[in-house]
């Protein structure tokens, strides 16, 4: 009976290891099941697969039959490829020239124009379809190339561009008169600073303003301030959301060093609110609303379309009940909710996305076309969380400092854009804004079915993004051929199509037509050929086997 004892006492301190070890793995697993079931929410795995992940290219017949096409119609694909490479060299000789000479000292310009397409095409398209980098004037909705070739604008400078290119033109005129007579001195603040700070606590219905330089650090001090107030460690952003390229909020691909206090969760998905209610370690979370297009799915761009699955459908509806579950959490957890309007600010609504979704954020972002068109960050918060020290531990400080934030030209042309904006008369250009970017996506849909055309757009508001409706390896030939139609694209190609607002009807019908023009011609040239084995599925198991092969050493491209 004695020598039972010990036996009896292990047992019952393996049972109390195991019962004290359970919440933790409920609470593990329940993160695991809140991550979105693709690489999108797995960062670590999404770096191990990009490693993983051989180059290889096309020979010159691997590249126009890459999907199985049979030879006539690789040979129609060919013969129109190099026949819209003779046009691109003819129409854009000097800035094709520029871009080549630039290219060998801007490694960004390296950058954007080896993931214009999927890498197995991107050096014969780099070689033959070089577009022009430079521009040398704007006016309207149109941009002009130094090649004199005059293009409609559907860049959005990134998303600044949101009322037109001679709208910030005159903004920084303005600015400039009235920044001269202090000129760049840094440290004071221009007077104009205290009128900029009123305006920004009335838009976002905040207490506080903080300036930055750009998005990015406003996004760095949201999150820098979250946790030093909640004195917790961790911030959720939802898987494809962009939020800038600073380590924490950028984990999985193109971060050489994976962020350990950052949770990847599912967007719009009741196991996420069930880890917000649950952990105690969640300082804040991110909201980009652009996400509300495409939830779960990271930024477009055409270098990622090996198939036709890219798919994007906004339902305000619904992305405003998720939101109000979101914000519900957030409170009863004292998590702080952060709405990073960077891209979307000013351009959805007056007042930005709260004011569209009907939803107060605890710290909201700003950037992009706020300064009238020059470089800014902002951070608008409640007053208890943009405090960045404490009376009783005066050591005990979160610190940010920047050397241009507040610069005197940056906050005058704020001024401009923040005085038009409050206009009556400016403002009416959100009356109806939604129903007439609607309608004209609507409208080109219609005449993308009605020509059969395997091609389709869907938006949130101003902002559309291309989708396919057919199986194919080559929609990424799309963006080559909207540019021959005079149809400024940025470097993502199709992803993301991004209209200023002073687009009238005639100049969307103009885009419209040339938009079908060019679907016309490339279905027209082969590039949408398929056949009843031509799927999604199979597109991506036969570019899994090139991988595969290549990886063994089995093929030869």
């Amino acid at each position: 009976m004695d020598s039972s004892l010990p036996i009896l006492s292990l047992s019952a301190a393996a049972v109390a290891s195991a019962a004290a070890a359970f919440p933790k793995l409920q609470a593990r697993l329940a993160l695991s099941r809140a991550k979105h079931r693709s690489l999108s929410g797995h960062s670590k795995m999404s770096k191990i697969v990009a490693r993983l992940v051989p180059h290889y290219e096309f020979d010159i017949d691997g590249f126009f039959a890459s999907d199985g096409a049979p030879a006539d119609i690789a040979t129609q694909r060919q013969d129109a490829f190099f026949r819209l490479a003779g046009l691109f060299e003819a129409r854009y000789a000097k800035g094709r020239q520029m871009t080549a000479e630039a290219a060998e000292r801007i490694s960004d310009l390296q950058f954007t124009e080896t993931y214009r397409v999927p890498f197995q095409y991107s050096r014969l398209v780099r070689e033959k379809l070089g577009t022009s980098t430079f521009m040398q004037s704007s006016a309207g909705v149109t941009v002009t190339d130094v090649d004199g070739n005059l293009f409609y604008d559907l860049t959005g400078s990134y998303g600044v561009n949101i009322f037109g290119n001679d709208f910030y033109k005159e903004c920084i005129t303005e600015a400039e008169k009235r920044a001269r007579a202090l000129g760049p001195v840094l440290g004071p603040y221009h007077p104009v600073i205290t009128e900029n700070v009123k305006r920004l606590c009335e838009i976002s219905g905040l207490d506080e303003v903080s300036f930055h330089m750009s998005g990015t650090e406003a996004v760095m001090q949201a999150v820098r301030l979250a946790r030093y107030h909640t004195k917790r460690t961790h911030l959720v952003r939802f898987a494809g959301a962009y939020h800038g390229w600073w380590g924490d909020v950028q984990p999985g691909v193109g971060n050489p060093v994976s962020p350990h206090e950052t949770y990847t969760l599912a967007d719009m998905s009741e196991r996420t609110l069930h880890v917000l209610r649950t952990r105690k370690d969640i300082a804040c979370v991110l909201v980009n609303p652009l996400q509300a297009l495409h939830p779960n799915a990271n930024a477009p761009g055409d270098s990622a379309l090996v198939d036709s699955s890219r798919r994007g459908t906004f339902d305000r509806t619904a992305y405003t009940e998720w939101l109000a579950k979101l914000r519900e959490v957030c409170t009863e957890r004292c998590i702080v909710l952060i709405f990073d309007e960077v891209f979307v600010g000013f351009r959805l609504a007056a007042r930005g996305a709260q004011e569209y979704f009907g939803i107060r954020a605890d710290m909201v972002t700003y950037g992009k076309s706020l300064a009238g068109g020059l470089p800014v960050g902002v951070v608008c918060g409640r007053k208890d969380l943009m405090r960045r020290f404490r009376d009783d531990r005066p050591a005990d400080v979160c610190f940010a400092r920047g050397t241009f934030n507040s610069h005197p030209y940056v906050m005058t042309a704020m001024d401009e854009f923040l005085s038009r904006l409050a206009s009556p008369n400016f403002n009416a250009v959100y009356q109806g804004l939604d129903e007439t970017w609607n309608g004209r996506a609507s409208a080109l849909n219609t005449r993308l079915a009605d020509g059969d055309l395997p091609v389709r757009v869907s938006n949130i508001s101003s902002i559309w993004m291309v989708q396919y409706t057919e199986p194919s390896r080559y929609n990424w030939m799309l963006q080559y051929y909207l540019r021959a139609e005079g149809l400024a694209l940025s470097w993502v190609g199709t992803g993301r199509l991004i209209f200023s607002l002073n687009y009238t009807d005639a100049d969307f019908s103009e885009v419209a037509d040339r938009f079908v023009a060019a679907a016309e011609k490339m279905k027209r040239d082969g590039w949408w050929w398929h056949d009843a084995a031509l799927t999604n599925k199979n597109i991506k198991r036969r570019i899994l086997k090139e991988m595969l092969r290549k990886r063994l050493g089995r093929a030869e491209h």
